[in-house]
């Protein structure tokens, strides 16, 4: 099987990396805080306006797949191709998402052909502004009750959906817009 995950149908990655939702850990926000002194190193303090630890591991006890989500704003159109080797260096692989955001790319980390190969890592690469990510984030650690559903969901649908990322996602998705635009429309009130 190849290394480049690219090269697999989402049907042999949903069989390769299934699904597995696990109880908090308090460890994963230091994880957090070494790949992130990690990534500034390879990247270098100027290419990053902002790095921010994303995702359900980075709400204190919401259960999660034990992958640090990591976004990343940077400055200005990137030079794509220093960028990639950069983060290569540091065993990211470049993963190119054209339904993502600008700069349409993201990166992840322990992963292989033959599975998982150690913690996983995804960076989320943004240009400068308003996240949605963070959005969701904030409002479910300060909202514990919204954050339990949310925990529930998530459970629910690694059951049902265990080989089928695009459909866990896609059933995450109706949950976070609406706490999007909840949390939009108080801010625009």
């Amino acid at each position: 099987m190849t290394d480049d995950l690219n090269k697999l149908t989402t049907e042999e990655l949903g069989l390769l990396f299934p699904i597995i939702i696990v109880d908090y850990d308090p460890g994963w926000h230091k994880l957090y805080s070494v790949e992130k002194r990690n990534i500034l190193q390879a990247l270098g303090i100027h290419n990053v306006l902002r790095i921010e630890h994303i995702g359900s591991t980075a709400v204190p006890g919401l259960c999660a797949k034990p992958t640090i989500d990591i976004l990343i704003e940077i400055p200005g159109v990137p030079n794509c191709d220093t960028l990639i080797k950069d983060l290569q260096k540091i065993h990211y692989q470049h993963i190119p998402k054209q339904d993502n955001p600008p700069p349409h790319c993201m990166f992840a980390k322990g992963y292989s052909g033959s599975g998982i190969t150690g913690q996983t890592y995804h960076l989320h690469l943004r240009y400068r502004g308003d996240h949605d990510e963070l959005v969701f984030r904030d409002y479910l650690i300060n909202n514990p009750e919204t954050a339990q559903e949310y925990g529930d969901l998530k459970r629910k649908l690694a059951e049902e959906f265990k080989n089928d990322r695009e459909k866990y996602t896609e059933g995450k998705g109706q949950f976070i817009r609406r706490i999007i635009k909840k949390v939009r429309g108080q801010v625009s009130s």
